[in-house]
């Protein structure tokens, strides 16, 4: 381009120069600029399509809660309100005993209660899992299993090796962060106390506040941890299991167990200084949802894990728990082209996603169909 621009800017195309009119390079000008403005709006429009789907998928799952919370209250909350939260109650009588079972300290119960009652659930939730994939048994239940060529059976190997480093997360990296929890919860006013214990009613509002929290603190740290300086340190851990089991829900590096999977479940009770029951209540919760997400099973009536086995399958997709960030931040948008998504949802009968969901017919190769069509001629 010269500085004249009278005659019009000088362009050279593959050696040959030409002269550009002031008018014809005005209106190129303009074209590219109207194109960038087209692109930059439809890039909007997309961002802010996925913004209100995102609002919509919380507001669904938050609304869906209420309803069903508002529906029942009457009848079953009246009757878990009478176990829970009156003096005298069935639970509150548990939550006494197990109080002077520790000698009404609230430091060893909130640490090694915490530790006991978690560890518990977790092989709780993981021993029916665990049967499954070493034994193959029951047979007729393999016909849910997500990835069904990989680890059936499991190995007995690498069923050694996920449980070590699951009980060495739960004690050696566990126990120091419960005890770190512990003072940032006091500190918040928590309680353990059997006197403080809070209704049925507001302890399912916090348990839902508790979900929506932990799925941001376990989004960012997730993707953080794919990050391409720390993945290889950290998070390849984790997914050396592409084909996950239940164990694998903290088959983690240290360092992620702790920020990724302990913390993120923390920061609700310590937000809203929550009384330590209604945290246990959550983490139970919790470890049992994330053994179902890993555990590689699409079974009636449980939580489709088909989101997250696919992200150990794909490793870019899927990085929360709920879903609703992933479309915000569009980190969901080969998820939702695939046949995994449209498997996606809760199964309420006896046929397998595989069967309702078939795979689509493979395409025949040209070479194939001109063979069948000279075998038509021949016969």
């Amino acid at each position: 381009q010269n500085n004249d621009l009278s005659s019009g800017p000088l362009v050279t195309i593959t050696g040959i120069s030409l002269k550009l009119t002031r008018s014809f390079y005005c209106q190129v000008s303009t074209s590219v600029t109207i194109c960038v403005e087209k692109n930059t709006v439809t890039m909007s429009i997309a961002r802010l399509s996925r913004f209100l789907d995102s609002v919509k998928q919380t507001l669904f799952i938050v609304g869906t809660g209420l309803v069903v919370f508002l529906a029942l209250r009457n009848s079953i909350v009246w009757h878990m309100q009478n176990f829970w939260g009156a003096s005298g109650d069935f639970w509150q009588r548990r939550w006494e005993e197990l109080y002077l079972l520790f000698n009404e300290d609230e430091f060893l119960l909130s640490v090694f209660g915490t530790f006991i009652f978690t560890t518990g659930v977790f092989w709780a939730c993981n021993l029916f899992f665990i049967l499954l994939d070493l034994t193959g048994k029951p047979a007729f239940l393999l016909k849910y299993k997500i990835q069904a060529d990989r680890n059936t059976p499991l190995r007995p190997a690498d069923f050694t090796k996920a449980a070590k480093v699951a009980i060495y997360n739960q004690t050696v990296v566990g126990l120091p962060i419960s005890v770190l929890i512990y003072f940032v919860m006091r500190w918040r006013g928590c309680s353990s106390r059997p006197d403080d214990m809070p209704s049925f009613p507001w302890s399912v509002v916090e348990v839902t506040i508790f979900t929506l929290v932990e799925e941001i603190g376990f989004y960012y740290s997730h993707r953080m941890f794919h990050h391409p300086r720390i993945y290889r340190f950290i998070h390849k851990k984790h997914h050396e299991w592409t084909a996950p089991i239940g164990l694998v829900a903290i088959y983690a590096h240290p360092v992620e167990h702790a920020l990724s999977n302990l913390v993120p479940v923390a920061l609700g009770p310590v937000l809203l200084g929550s009384h330590l029951a209604t945290a246990w209540m959550f983490w139970a919760l919790a470890l049992f949802s994330t053994t179902v997400a890993h555990c590689g099973y699409h079974l009636p009536l449980l939580p489709s894990p088909e989101a997250h086995d696919y992200h150990h399958l794909k490793f870019n997709q899927n990085f929360g728990v709920l879903g609703v960030l992933d479309r915000l931040h569009g980190t969901d948008a080969q998820f939702r082209a695939s046949l995994a998504y449209q498997r996606h949802f809760l199964l309420m009968s006896a046929v397998p996603v595989t069967q309702q969901v078939p795979e689509p017919p493979k395409k025949q190769s040209v070479s194939s169909e001109k063979e069948d069509s000279v075998s038509e001629i021949e016969n």
